[in-house]
């Protein structure tokens, strides 16, 4: 496993670039098992209500667009905190930022067990969020301290690869508990999961020493330049529109997955299987892009995953179009979307966070923010339209598809920081 370490060229010297002890042979696999825990938090805290999203507007008297916001809510959060966690964790090192977050997360899901109207569960699922953002953006800033080049890359992939296993693994669990055991039971297993990881993240993750009294005073000064860094950077821009619209197709796709199966007549039990299709064939892409990205390039790697990706979302399109309403005509055509973004997502990640290696928890943060904000409107839109077939959800997320491939075409054109 390969340290980065060295002098800081910027005015303020991420906490992060400070040595990092380096794990025994024995311990990487802990460590790496422990990353995509807390990587993947957010992620199973979203998804494992989402069975039980199809029965809240008549156990709270709320509509479906108020039912929705539930999910937005959490998604904002879950994105715009990422902003801040990403330069706290630069400034005061990962995991004491980190466990603040854990414990915002947990104190949410406690408040959500508890809520008797769709007000409060919706107040209880941001403060979810907002804790939960912390495990996203500092995982990714501590692959991007450890490892480098396309090695970064290959990790990205198998990290993919394990948390393309939570969305379906959640939304069955989800709607099990909520069958058997009621739709507070979700929110009591994250709370304790959040507790859980509290402690990984205490044991097992590796802390820098703090940064000095004065430098610390001054990150609030030195966050708005970080950023405008950034902002200046034509690259980090593409990459991340890349993962925003790519994000905002996956988080419309288990926006409206619901209520489409449920025009087919499947319950909050099966949803789980269904929505399955597409994480668990992004595994298989993660996999095939920690075998390719070597030997063909990070820009023919993505290219691939957006011609998947697009032919994916025509041929669900022209099946409901044809009168094939089922919820395998529906599912099946979207296992080839699952593969693209295996290629898509892990080679635009591994981009965001290696234009300005210094500035690696702000560049997590911000494709963090705008992945999840994109995300929250994907997840908004869905409640516009009717969903009685795939057709009208197909759309949706070939629009913003096709917009993730404009932004690709702009970073294969003008900056050359993809070659294939």
């Amino acid at each position: 496993m390969r340290l980065r370490c060295g002098r800081d060229p910027l005015r303020i010297r991420p906490v992060a670039a400070e040595p990092l002890p380096v794990p025994s042979s024995s311990s990487r696999g802990a460590l790496v098992a422990n990353l995509v825990a807390q990587l993947a938090f957010g992620l199973l805290a979203m998804t494992l209500c989402i069975p039980s999203m199809q029965e809240w507007g008549a156990l709270f008297g709320a509509d479906q667009g108020r039912v929705q916001l539930s999910f937005s809510g959490y998604v904002v959060a879950y994105g715009g905190l990422q902003l801040l966690y990403g330069p706290l964790s630069d400034r005061f090192g990962r995991r004491r930022v980190l466990l603040v977050g854990l414990a915002l997360a947990c104190a949410g899901s406690v408040l959500a067990a508890l809520s008797t109207t769709m007000a409060s569960l919706i107040a209880a699922r941001v403060l979810q969020g907002a804790g939960a953002a912390a495990g996203m953006v500092i995982g990714r800033a501590l692959v991007q301290d450890l490892f480098d080049g396309p090695e970064r890359t290959r990790v990205m992939a198998w990290i993919g690869m394990a948390m393309g296993l939570v969305p379906p693994g959640a939304a069955i669990v989800g709607g099990l508990l909520h069958v058997r055991l009621g739709w507070q039971t979700g929110f009591v297993l994250i709370a304790v999961l959040a507790l859980l990881l509290m402690v990984a993240a205490w044991r097992g993750l590796p802390a820098p020493p703090m940064a000095a009294q004065a430098e610390a005073a001054a990150w609030w000064r030195a966050m708005p330049s970080s950023y405008a860094q950034l902002a200046r950077k034509p690259a980090f821009l593409l990459y991340v529109g890349v993962l925003a619209m790519t994000t905002a197709a996956f988080y419309t796709f288990l926006g409206g997955a619901p209520l489409v199966l449920g025009s087919y007549g499947i319950g909050p039990e099966g949803v789980g299987w269904y929505i399955g299709a597409i994480p668990v064939f992004y595994i298989l892409g993660n996999y095939l892009t920690s075998r390719l990205v070597r030997r063909t390039g990070e820009a023919r790697v993505m290219w691939m995953g957006q011609g998947l990706a697009i032919g994916s979302l025509l041929l669900t399109a022209a099946l409901a179009l044809g009168g094939w309403h089922s919820p395998l005509a529906f599912a099946l055509p979207l296992t080839l979307l699952g593969v693209g973004h295996g290629f898509l997502m892990p080679t635009a990640l591994s981009g965001t966070v290696s234009v300005l290696p210094a500035l690696a928890g702000a560049a997590a943060a911000v494709a963090g923010l705008l992945q999840q904000g994109m995300g929250a409107a994907g997840g908004w839109v869905v409640g516009l339209v009717p969903h009685r077939g795939a057709l009208n959800l197909a759309l949706l997320m070939l629009a913003w598809t096709l917009l993730g491939a404009l932004a690709q075409w702009g970073l294969w054109l003008g900056t050359g920081r993809v070659r294939g």
